[in-house]
């Protein structure tokens, strides 16, 4: 009985999860038409990147007029991260073959968090399969409307939709801050080094270097 509670408290939370933060994939589309990109570029990113922040990054530094490649190696450097709570839920998840490719994939921030709050390791798998499924068909789906809805607007800038992706990006990461001193810290240090490296660098290169310095922190 206890078992099956765990696992029916662990789809609630997964679903929870996955369908609240999914939502944030219509600023997502929004950002990057607004930004210059298509409606199939939006998507594919969501099918294949996957990862909010680094999706926001990339949107931003295109949409500043950054070099592609520069605002690419930001994302994915953002996006590194992920790599270090796959160490961390390799054990716990015991998947292997393509599994384990496909599980890759839904290693991000909010499927960790639901997964490492599970009591058992049972609970943890079930919470990291619900909340994997239901956030990426969320997220896709919505960043499929977003993309499509602003690319029918003549100038999507004129309605302010150009500080959509800024402002989700933060509406996202705040939590994150208020609960943790040093990643406030962090996140200023980061801010700091971009801040600085704007006046110096193209757009997309300072994000570059300051995704460098937080990962250089996070794996230290």
């Amino acid at each position: 009985m206890g078992q099956t509670t765990h696992r029916s408290a662990a789809i609630r939370d997964g679903l929870g999860v996955g369908l609240a933060v999914g939502l944030s994939g219509l600023a997502f589309g929004a950002a990057a038409i607004t930004a210059g990109l298509s409606v199939a570029q939006a998507c594919v990113l969501s099918l294949l990147a996957f990862t909010g922040a680094s999706q926001f990054a990339l949107a931003g530094a295109v949409g500043a007029g950054g070099d592609l490649v520069a605002a690419a190696a930001g994302a994915l450097l953002l996006g590194g991260r992920n790599t270090l709570y796959g160490l961390r839920l390799a054990d716990l998840l015991q998947m292997h073959g393509p599994r384990r490719l496909l599980a890759a994939q839904g290693v991000i921030d909010e499927t960790t968090a639901v997964t490492l709050a599970q009591p058992s390791p049972e609970a943890a798998r079930t919470a990291f399969a619900t909340t994997f499924a239901s956030l990426y068909v969320t997220w896709n789906l919505t960043t499929l409307a977003g993309a499509l809805g602003t690319s029918f607007l003549g100038d999507p800038g004129a309605l302010g939709l150009d500080a959509v992706g800024p402002a989700t990006f933060l509406a996202i990461l705040w939590p994150r801050l208020t609960g943790s001193a040093q990643l406030r810290w962090l996140a200023l240090a980061g801010a700091a080094v971009a801040l600085c490296a704007t006046p110096f660098f193209p757009p997309g290169v300072p994000v570059l270097l300051s995704a460098v310095v937080v990962l250089a922190v996070l794996v230290r």
